[in-house]
């Protein structure tokens, strides 16, 4: 028996609170504790996963959760199921070292300290804590914002290096790359706000007797607010299986002090050669001063880095296929500025991409410093561009170059492409010049994971500069070692982690079919406000996805097809003495509610959504186009035919 996605997550759900309640995980601890230590005798072998799964059934694990659950007839269950059963609850693999991440609750929010409790039913704002470690991502099921919300989950985070099976304390203790907290605040609107970004140490739990511990977190806020708490988290940390013997506290601490040492030392060393770079290039002539060159951006948590450690190169997998198709993904993730508190202007806060990405939106460095890092996995030449718009906004865009020396934009948040031909300035008053066709004014510097080039050509103006970064009259580089000492990968600890794309979990089909029947609703309801009755056409409606298809494949590779045979069919479904009229439109979000109010504000959809005459048929399309981390693009077409009375 098969289930629709919907309701096979839901029943996941129900299963998994039940288990929870029944402290199934604790039982499975248990089991597997006794199991590794009665393996650790002189014949010593491999836990192998049958010898786990016999271990369960002897101490009649299942048994008593195969009842809890009301299955009747045990004894009758296929093994293949009990096996799926297990895997789901523990997911432990026996031959290697893991890390259980328990978070057992919140207190001390006190943004919330006057929020009701929720009615059953009711629509409210949530807290959803995501977390990334040594390149696996989880996130929490979404519980609601309250001053001490119920945020209890656990998270089994595998540890182990390349080529070894059971890391042992020695090596983990090596092992400095942190668990990345990142807790998104989700309101009734479905708008997301970033609450807190914390990177735990884990290796407190490498001295803890039983190889277990339990602290308190506190979450500090982000941005304006990164030195004010926003809220505790109580957590707890298991190794399994437990360490033999475990390391003293003062050897951890000592390992800790000495990381934070060898960073500051670097970051030193770096930070006196930029001051003596910036000497050198305000040197070359006195209007560098006023270019927008770029060496340091803040964090989220209000740390300073090299802007060079925002870009990695970053592969997809198989999540996305092409560089214009990573551009449409960054695209699709919205854009928002730091928000500030009271007036002053923008709160300038780059995000490390771990926040970007579970946030959903961010400011156009975040979008092209992700492109960028995109393109680079592409294998190409990428470059984030810092400068200015119209009116000197500061802007930050993408720019390839070819091996053909073409240089070309890619303006992040809209993902439109760009040729750049410089105009020569030497040229005679009557030459023919290229008119430039993108937004950008002036550029100060760019930048990728490991190059940095400031410009100091006479003037900054885009149309005329000349990107050739060998030319060192033309741009002044930094030196890539010094460079490479604080933002290549591992270099320092205080360096964020790279995490990896996540797939999309929404059912593109189901997620189109409910929008559309929203739509469908909120149509007939506007029009019976106005006493019009509503007939639909199915098959119009069908005849709209074509079109749908169409617009969102020249939005990822800049080419239009597809559109002669809507057209042609679109002739057929409408009679002779019809009129036809279709408005499409794009959105980021799946608001029914909030796309039907933007669509009424087009006269030409208002037009359509209220036609009268005779022999009036209406069409509504919509379809979801889902992309990494759940980014969508959304495309609703209305339409409607009627006879046409002179």
């Amino acid at each position: 028996m098969s289930l629709p996605p919907e309701k096979a997550s839901e029943l996941k759900q129900i299963i998994h609170n039940h288990l929870l309640k029944m402290d199934i995980h604790g039982k499975i601890r248990e089991v597997l504790a006794e199991t590794v230590r009665d393996d650790q005798g002189p014949a010593r072998r491999s836990l192998s996963e049958a010898d786990f799964l016999r271990a369960l059934q002897r101490r009649g694990i299942i048994d008593d959760m195969m009842k809890d659950l009301h299955f009747t007839q045990v004894a009758h269950l296929p093994s293949v199921w009990i096996k799926h059963i297990c895997n789901t609850v523990s997911n432990i693999d026996p031959s290697r070292r893991c890390l259980y991440l328990q978070v057992l609750g919140g207190k001390a929010f006190l943004e919330h300290l006057q929020e009701p409790d929720p009615l059953p039913g009711q629509v409210c704002s949530t807290f959803t804590l995501y977390l990334h470690f040594r390149n696996q991502r989880f996130r929490s099921k979404p519980v609601p914002c309250a001053c001490e919300p119920d945020l209890k989950e656990g998270f089994l985070l595998e540890i182990h290096r390349d080529g070894i099976g059971m890391a042992d304390a020695t090596s983990m203790l090596s092992m400095c790359d942190p668990v990345h907290f990142v807790l998104i605040k989700t309101d009734t609107s479905s708008e997301t706000m970033l609450v807190s970004s914390y990177f735990l140490d884990w290796r407190t739990v490498l001295s803890s007797p039983s190889s277990k511990t339990c602290f308190a977190v506190e979450l500090m806020g982000v941005g304006s607010e990164s030195k004010v708490p926003a809220g505790v988290l109580t957590v707890s940390l298991e190794l399994y299986p437990p360490l033999p013997e475990i390391l003293s506290a003062d050897i951890i601490s000592t390992q800790q002090s000495l990381e934070r040492q060898r960073a500051a030392e670097k970051e030193r060393l770096f930070l006196v050669y930029a001051k003596q770079w910036w000497r050198e290039f305000l040197e070359i002539r006195p209007s560098n001063q006023t270019k927008l060159v770029k060496i340091f951006a803040q964090d989220e948590n209000g740390v300073n880095r090299p802007v060079c450690s925002y870009v990695r190169v970053l592969r997809a997998g198989r999540l996305l296929e092409s560089p214009r198709q990573a551009a449409r993904f960054v695209s699709l993730l919205a854009h928002e500025k730091a928000p500030v508190v009271g007036g002053g202007g923008k709160q300038e806060q780059w995000c490390t991409l771990m926040a970007f990405l579970c946030r959903g939106k961010g400011d156009c460095e975040d979008h092209a410093t992700l492109l960028c890092s995109l393109q680079l996995g592409f294998g190409m030449d990428a470059y984030v561009c810092v400068g200015t718009k119209a009116k000197g906004v500061p802007h930050a865009w993408v720019l390839t170059r070819g091996t053909d020396g073409s240089i070309t934009f890619w303006e992040s948040l809209t993902a439109h492409r760009y040729l750049h031909r410089p105009i020569d300035p030497d040229a005679p008053p009557l030459a023919p010049q290229p008119k430039p066709s993108y937004p950008y004014r002036t550029v100060g510097c760019v930048f990728n994971h490991q190059t940095f080039l400031a410009n100091c050509q006479p003037s900054d103006a885009v149309e005329l500069c000349v990107f050739d970064f060998q030319n060192q009259s033309r741009w002044k580089a930094m030196s890539e070692e010094a460079l490479k000492s604080v933002c290549a990968p591992g270099s320092t600890t205080s360096l964020p982690p790279l995490p990896p794309l996540c797939s999309p979990s929404l059912d593109p089909a189901a997620a189109s079919n409910q929008l559309e029947l929203e739509m469908r609703y909120l149509v007939s309801e506007h029009r019976k406000d106005l006493d019009l009755a509503t007939v639909w056409d199915d098959h119009l409606s069908y005849l709209l996805s074509s079109a749908l298809s169409a617009y969102e494949l020249e939005r990822c590779t800049g080419v239009s097809c597809g559109n002669e045979e809507f057209q042609d069919a679109v002739r057929r479904a409408v009679p002779d003495g019809h009129t036809f009229k279709g408005f499409p439109i794009h959105f980021l979000h799946r608001n029914a509610r909030r796309a039907f109010a933007t669509c009424l504000r087009s006269p030409f959809c208002e037009e359509i959504v209220c036609c009268r005459g005779d022999h009036v048929r209406l069409a509504v399309r919509v379809r979801v186009f889902v992309y990494p981390e759940n980014a969508c693009a959304v495309w609703i077409m209305f339409a409607c035919k009627y006879r046409s009375v002179l």
